[in-house]
């Protein structure tokens, strides 16, 4: 199966190559980020990214506060509704994505479960929706895999955006876009990730790359924008590969993709 969705990435990365290379310094392109059963938005990983002008990316270099700080800010002012789904092998998870400013919905049927993401000025929460309001995940309840998927819920909230540890490491291409790239640290053993490694697009402040990292320092997961769509004059993601490896390898255990849709 691995084989087969390979395939089928590559002909969306040919299809959208256009659309990302050309897009204009005043289009926007929003990346999901993850978050619970589905908050996934960063969405984050759930995540809505813009491709716009951004003059704080300009040179000199920023710091990567200032980075982090951009885009957990472009990620509180979205307004959308979009359908999506979460697409592992045979198993295909439909689930609604509703945000308004930084409150981010994940509606998921089958059973029916609501996660919201609050994303503040100096962290963010996820919380399980129910009849009687909210209720916010622990963070031992933040590692568990979502419906059968390669993403947790960890991976959902993006909590490594507000890490303070950060420093910036360079410049790199990703997917034709230049990316400052980035490494945070965790102040903790609270998370599943000992450090992360992002790739944040110079022009726009959108997440192309992320790459955890376990305890003993391994390469675990990778998240990476596979192609973008337009709606309605907006760029926003269209799909997401997510790649959970063998620690120490290449290997990839599963390969999971998250897919928005009109």
């Amino acid at each position: 199966m691995l084989h087969n969705d390979e395939a089928r990435m590559r002909n969306d990365e040919t299809s959208s190559n256009a659309p990302m290379t050309s897009a204009r310094s005043g289009d926007r392109f929003w990346l999901f980020p993850f978050r619970h059963s589905f908050d996934i938005r960063h969405s984050s990983f759930v995540i809505c990214m813009a491709f716009a002008t951004t003059s704080s990316f300009a040179d000199p270099a920023p710091s990567a506060k200032d980075i982090l700080a951009s885009v957990r800010m472009m990620e509180s002012r979205q307004q959308i509704d979009l359908q999506g789904q979460l697409r592992q092998d045979n198993v295909v998870v439909p689930f609604r994505l509703v945000q308004n400013g930084p409150l981010i919905r994940y509606s998921f049927a089958d059973p029916d479960e609501v996660l919201q993401l609050r994303l503040g000025e100096n962290s963010s929460r996820l919380d399980l929706v129910t009849g009687g309001g909210t209720e916010q995940f622990a963070a031992s309840k933040l590692k568990p895999k979502i419906r059968g998927t390669s993403v947790s819920y960890e991976d959902l909230a993006f909590k490594f955006l507000y890490w303070p540890t950060a420093r910036v490491l360079g410049e790199e291409n990703v997917r034709t876009r230049n990316c400052w790239k980035l490494q945070l640290r965790a102040p903790s053993r609270e998370s599943q990730y000992s450090n992360v490694l992002l790739w944040i697009d110079k022009a726009s402040g959108a997440l192309m790359r992320m790459e955890g990292y376990d305890w003993n320092a391994q390469l675990a997961k990778r998240f990476e924008v596979v192609s973008a769509q337009k709606i309605e004059g907006r760029w926003f993601l269209k799909q997401m590969r997510i790649e959970e490896l063998q620690p120490g390898t290449n290997h990839v255990l599963s390969r999971t993709y998250l897919e928005i849709k009109r």
